[in-house]
């Protein structure tokens, strides 16, 4: 079955930065699942996905807009370090260059701690792969018709997907 919108795919995939250096690897874990056609992946990934079937592997490069964006110079923010979830224990402090999750009106957020108060902390709200050209070496795991509940809900349920 090749991938179309209203399709369930799971996918392996090795993400690498400009220099082929490695970020991230899902092959420890379950394939990542998503619903195709609805917006729940990177433009660029789902782009380079379609009409391709389960067992294909490929690579693509996607400069920033196809990927994470470009960098805002101006999403600099001040947050609360009430509001600021991640710390690795509850009597660490925050430092310059770790990650946090905030919650906001769109939902969670991850933010880069650009300077830590003892009140508040500056953040980066660009997402940490904005402006970069990344590499990701994808592998099809599996591609199926998504269920009605999956397309009314707009996401992909079970392994590697949505859990309600």
């Amino acid at each position: 079955m090749k991938i179309t919108d209203k399709t369930v795919v799971q996918f392996h995939y090795v993400l690498k930065d400009e220099a082929g250096a490695e970020i991230e690897n899902s092959h420890a874990g379950d394939p990542l699942a998503y619903l195709h056609g609805y917006k729940n992946m990177l433009v660029g990934v789902e782009n380079a996905l379609a009409g391709k079937e389960t067992g294909d592997k490929f690579s693509v490069t996607l400069q920033p807009e196809d990927a994470y964006g470009e960098r805002q110079e101006d999403a600099i923010q001040r947050v609360p370090v009430k509001h600021m979830q991640g710390l690795p224990t509850p009597s660490a402090k925050w430092k310059a260059g770790m990650t946090a999750v905030v919650n906001t009106d769109g939902g969670q957020r991850q933010v880069t701690v650009l300077k830590a108060g003892k009140f508040m902390v500056t953040v980066d709200t660009n997402p940490p792969l904005a402006g970069k050209v990344l590499t990701f070496d994808l592998e099809v795991a599996d591609v199926r018709e998504a269920t009605t509940e999956e397309i009314e809900h707009g996401h992909a349920h079970g392994a590697g997907g949505h859990h309600h």
